[in-house]
């Protein structure tokens, strides 16, 4: 008898790609949990020299006379993080074309709760940071980290309503599309327009691929390493490449669906009469036509959903991980955390992600509720909505990624924002999560009574 996690339980039947999606997401919530838990006991054990000196050993890539020299540290947070914006950028674009911010009477909800949880958390620390040397880390509690947020709702199982686990999933892709917009527009000290005039031409070719109707996956990658260069060169963030690039990947099949059902059709009846006349042998003329119908199936699938469906595994299984590994390993003396975390920048980061994310997208969920904006997801209540809040307020990955731009060069208001980040983090995920567990689940049950 095969046994199933119980994330998995809830998707070994089922293989549609938003399903697909929450099961990678959930994934790669448990896996970065572990490894931050390791980076936190390698950061506070006599191993922590050895694994400074390790994420700060300089990678050298050499050709010819010329040279691109960086940290381990540095080629995770600038190269290996571009494929993770490049995933967004997908999810992006299909929740754009298909998914759940196709429709716009549905995806104004989670659009406005997003946008109020952004703008809320973003004024409360400036408001604590203003004038301050912190103060342009504004920036770092925006962030929702996707998949710590949805790891939570679906490990809650049946208690929460479907629509409820879509509606935090607009919200997260709604969430990041700001923070790579802030990263593009705010986190940039210096633009260097050759470079950046490069990678926009870079940026053309792509569209021009998928303009001529080009489904090779190669042609997209050769210019996309060479768009990933240009940007790290420009001086913007070469992360932002990654997303720039997602939307040049085709999302539309070669063959209509009508197109494929009616010639596939043709095909099966000429399958059938070879069939007929013998039953017990696969004629060659048939296994033809069944590479015929492997090859009409293939064209059906786009390169989008084929890199999505792809690169989700590695970007879950090492680049994440990875990542936190890098950057969630912070040196804690006990005996001073209670001052650390009452710095102007701790401070704001966790009330930001607590009280601003609460504010933002429980508060403004409500009023567009209240003002016949917008409708609750169907099946769920406030009460639910007030626990997605919550779980809102997980900033994690996009929140120490921004901190690592907000405050370059200055290793204590890194590690001040690191302790806040870590510790908005923790008790939003589990306050959300026990609110949804318990309190939000017995006012659903009284209201069907």
């Amino acid at each position: 008898m095969k046994l199933y996690a119980p994330w998995e339980k809830a998707f070994k039947k089922v293989s549609t790609p938003f399903e697909h999606f929450l099961h990678a997401q959930t994934t790669t919530g448990m896996i970065l949990m572990f490894m931050t838990v390791v980076a936190l006991i390698l950061a506070n054990t006599p191993l922590t020299e050895s694994y400074a000196h390790f994420f700060h050993t300089k990678v050298d890539l050499t050709v010819g006379s010329w040279q691109l020299s960086h940290t381990i540290h540095h080629w995770i947070n600038d190269g290996l993080m571009a494929i993770f914006f490049f995933i967004i950028g997908l999810e992006i674009k299909r929740e754009v074309l298909v998914g759940e911010l196709s429709n716009i009477k549905v995806a104004i909800l989670p659009i406005l709760a997003a946008i109020g949880g952004m703008i809320f958390p973003a004024l409360i620390f400036w408001a604590i940071n203003h004038g301050g040397e912190g103060a342009a880390g504004w920036g770092i509690p925006m962030a929702t980290d996707i998949a710590f947020a949805i790891s939570a709702l679906v490990l809650l199982g049946k208690r929460v309503p479907t629509a409820l686990v879509t509606f935090l999933v607009a919200l997260a892709i709604v969430d990041d599309l700001g923070a790579v917009l802030v990263i593009a527009l705010f986190y940039t000290e210096q633009i260097h327009m050759i470079p950046l005039l490069l990678a926009g031409g870079a940026f053309l070719i792509l569209i021009a691929f998928n303009r001529f109707g080009i489904h090779m996956i190669l042609p997209y990658f050769i210019v996309g390493l060479f768009l990933w260069f240009f940007m790290l060169e420009s001086g913007v963030h070469a992360t932002i490449a990654g997303v720039i690039a997602a939307m040049a990947i085709p999302s539309k099949p070669k063959q209509t669906p009508s197109e494929f059902t009616k010639e596939t059709k043709i095909l099966l009846d000429e399958y059938e009469v070879y069939q007929k006349e013998d039953p017990h042998t696969l004629h060659e003329e048939q296994k033809a036509i069944l590479r015929n119908i492997q090859d009409r199936i293939d064209a059906m699938g786009t390169p989008a959903a084929r890199l999505e469906r792809g690169l989700h595994l590695p970007v879950a299984l090492i680049i994440i991980p990875l990542f936190a590994l890098a950057n969630a390993g912070i040196s804690i003396d006990f005996s001073s955390i209670g001052t650390t975390i009452r710095e102007p920048v701790s401070l704001g980061i966790i009330a930001g992600l607590i009280m601003g994310k609460v504010l933002g997208i429980f508060g403004v969920a409500w009023l567009a509720i209240k003002l016949n904006i917008a409708r609750l997801p169907k099946g769920s209540s406030m009460n639910q909505i007030f626990g997605v809040a919550f779980l809102g307020g997980i900033g994690f990955t996009m929140s120490i990624f921004v901190a690592d731009l907000a405050f370059a060069g200055n290793n204590t208001l890194i590690f001040q924002a690191k302790v806040g980040i870590l510790a908005a983090s923790l008790f939003a995920g589990f306050f959300g999560f026990l609110w949804l567990r318990y309190i939000a689940k017995g006012e659903k049950q009284r209201s069907l009574s």
